[in-house]
Formats: C-alpha cells, sequence, structure tokens
C-alpha cells in the first residue's frame, strides 16, 4: 500500500531532491482542466488576543466530504474563511462565483470583502469587514515544498514560506504585525471521491526566521495515508521534510461537537508529536486554547500552546496555529479496547483519545 501511495504522490521525491522542484509556481483561478482551487495564508505566533490569522479560499468545491462545509451547486461556490483567536461570528462566507466574484491571472476578488492580488514574489492580501479586517503585505522567501503532487497532472498541493506585515483591525481596533506565514496553493481535477476522512496540520513559528509545520492525514479506515513534519528556513532558503517515525498523539479531547453539516466530531484538546529517526528527533506538547472556528473544509482551525525540543534545542510559545477535520465514519475516541487493540495490527500508528 505504501507503495502505491509513493507511486501516485511524488511530492517526497521532489521535496528530497530540490534540483527536481519547479522554478515558477501555478496560482490561477479555476480553469477547463483545474476545476477546484485553494488559495490560503495561515500566519501563527501573532500577539495576544489574535494569536493568528487565516485565510482559506476553496474555489469550486471537490467531490470529497472533508473539504466541503456548503451545500450548493459545487462549481458556482467559492467559500472563504478569515478568522483570529477571539470571538467571531463572521469568519466563513459562501460566494457565488458568478456573480460574486472576480478572477484573473493576477487578482482574486470576493464581492468587496477579500482581496489578493499580485505576482511572485510580492503580493497583498486585503479584507474590508467590520468584525476583521487586515491589509498585509506578503513576501515569498523561496522556500517551496509540496505537501502533495499527483502524477499525471492530477492534483498538486504546494506551500511556500513568506514574511507578512501589515495591520490588522479586529473591531476597531488596530494592530501591527511582522510575522513569518506560510502562503497555499492547490489545484485539482474532478475526483469520483477523495479517501481522506481525517485531516491536521499545525503550523509553529521558530526562533531565527524558522517555520515548522506537522500534518497527517488518514483514510476512512483509520489507516495513515500521510504523516509528516516540514522544517523552514526564511534565511537560507533550506527545507527539510521527514515522514520516517512522525507519530501523532491525542490524549485529550473536548466534548463532541456537532458541526453545521451535521456531523459529530471531537477537537484535541491535549495532543503531542513525536517525530524519532536517524536525522533528527523532535518531541511537541501542545495544549489548544479552545478557540475553534469553523470554517476549514468540513473542520475547524484554532490555536495552543507548546512545549518543543528540537534535538537539544527547546522551545516554547503561546501561539502555534491547528487546522483539524476528522470525518472518519467510526467513532474511533469512543471505540472499547477490543477495537483498541485491533488498531495495533492495521496499517497505521494509533491514536489514544480519552474524554
Amino acid at each position: 500500500m505504501q507503495l502505491f501511495k509513493d507511486f501516485l504522490d511524488q511530492s517526497k521525491q521532489l521535496n528530497q531532491t530540490p534540483a527536481l522542484l519547479p522554478h515558477s509556481y501555478p496560482l490561477h483561478p479555476p480553469s477547463r482542466q483545474y476545476k477546484t482551487v485553494l488559495l490560503a495564508l495561515k500566519i501563527p505566533n501573532l500577539p495576544a488576543p489574535l494569536h493568528y490569522l487565516n485565510f482559506i479560499s476553496v474555489i469550486g468545491q471537490p467531490n470529497a466530504k472533508i473539504l466541503r462545509n456548503v451545500q450548493y451547486s459545487a462549481q458556482n461556490t467559492a467559500t472563504v474563511m478569515s478568522s483570529i483567536s477571539s470571538h467571531m461570528v463572521g469568519q466563513l462566507h459562501c460566494y457565488s462565483m458568478e456573480n460574486d466574484c472576480t478572477f484573473d491571472e493576477n487578482i482574486f476578488q470576493f464581492q468587496d470583502r477579500e482581496n489578493f492580488s499580485g505576482a511572485f514574489p510580492e503580493f497583498k492580501l486585503q479584507r474590508n469587514d467590520s468584525e476583521l479586517s487586515f491589509d498585509l503585505q506578503i513576501k515569498i522567501s523561496g522556500s517551496f515544498c509540496y505537501f502533495n503532487k499527483l502524477r499525471m497532472g492530477l492534483a498538486e498541493y504546494w506551500s511556500q514560506l513568506c514574511e507578512c506585515s501589515g495591520e490588522i483591525v479586529y473591531k476597531d481596533r488596530p494592530y501591527t504585525i511582522q510575522q513569518l506565514g506560510s502562503l497555499e496553493f492547490a489545484r485539482a481535477m474532478i475526483f469520483p471521491s477523495f479517501s481522506i476522512a481525517f485531516y491536521t496540520a499545525q503550523i509553529i513559528n521558530l526562533s531565527n526566521q524558522r517555520q515548522l509545520i506537522v500534518m497527517q492525514t488518514r483514510d476512512g479506515l483509520n489507516r495513515i495515508l500521510q504523516s509528516r513534519l516540514y522544517l523552514k528556513d526564511f534565511n537560507s532558503k533550506k527545507i527539510q521534510m521527514y515522514d520516517d517515525g512522525v507519530y501523532l498523539r491525542v490524549h485529550r479531547v473536548y466534548p463532541a461537537v456537532m458541526t453545521p453539516n451535521h456531523h459529530k466530531m471531537y477537537l484535541p484538546r491535549e495532543f503531542e508529536w513525536i517525530i524519532s529517526n536517524s536525522k533528527i528527533n523532535v518531541h511537541i506538547q501542545s495544549q489548544s486554547r479552545g478557540d475553534f472556528k469553523f470554517g476549514v473544509g468540513a473542520g475547524y482551525a484554532g490555536s495552543f500552546s507548546y512545549q518543543i525540543k528540537i534535538n537539544d534545542e527547546e522551545i516554547s510559545g503561546e501561539s502555534g496555529y491547528c487546522e483539524y477535520i476528522d470525518c472518519r465514519p467510526l467513532n474511533w475516541q469512543e471505540k472499547n479496547k477490543t477495537g483498541k487493540l485491533f488498531d495495533k495490527f492495521v496499517d497505521s500508528v494509533p491514536v489514544f483519545l480519552k474524554k
């Protein structure tokens, strides 16, 4: 099974061989070939009460339960989530692509609320809203990596480390920021369905202009599809990727929530990542702030405090960024001891959860 996944997804090979990475990167609205496009900016480690900022636009809804949060016509719907840690009621908006949006090679306009414009290596992201507004300049570092890159051009998902500066206004109070972020873009052809049923990603900004990203995906049978760590350096423009010995443990969860899509989901309260191999040892302990907001596909985004040990270096902070979507058909958190014992015999690393 692992051989099949590595054959279909070329991202591991490309990330480990920088010379094979492209010199120009796609960033465009939906086309005849790619009916679904994602454009996102995620900034962790912002000062309180912000803690983080995200902007996630999905233009043309994919045929995947884990990625859809609306019930309207898929090919005419664009969704935009934009949130911070503080209480919000308007973090998610749906738009008609035909009536509310303007897309061009260098501009993504969603009504008169959100606007993304520019060209490599500099972009601008603006939002005009009574609850949350911002005006940000984005400078790309050149630290490029693939999260996914499927053969035959079926789909791809890339990330660029960037420096973000500007102003965020929350309920008429301005905050000036300058922080590392992750600019992300994905595109996909029309699939009959996606096998992903669980997805989580966390982003932490480290000292010396570095950024750490850990992410994991699973299928509906709880088997791991991908579990990785990316360590990025803004100054050197280097990226290290590890997918050997990358384990996620969720120790405590919040009481179950019912999503707007009528799906029962447990959100993580305390969790850790353990990355141990011959090249690096990383231990991340995380405590959620409980500020989860719906809108990342069929799931949530929020922030957390953390304690990290990377080899002999110890780091702690208050404002990591977390995305979490769990659409697995079984309530893995509620299984009895026999069911959990069975996990040891499947192609996965068990996730131990308890209330």
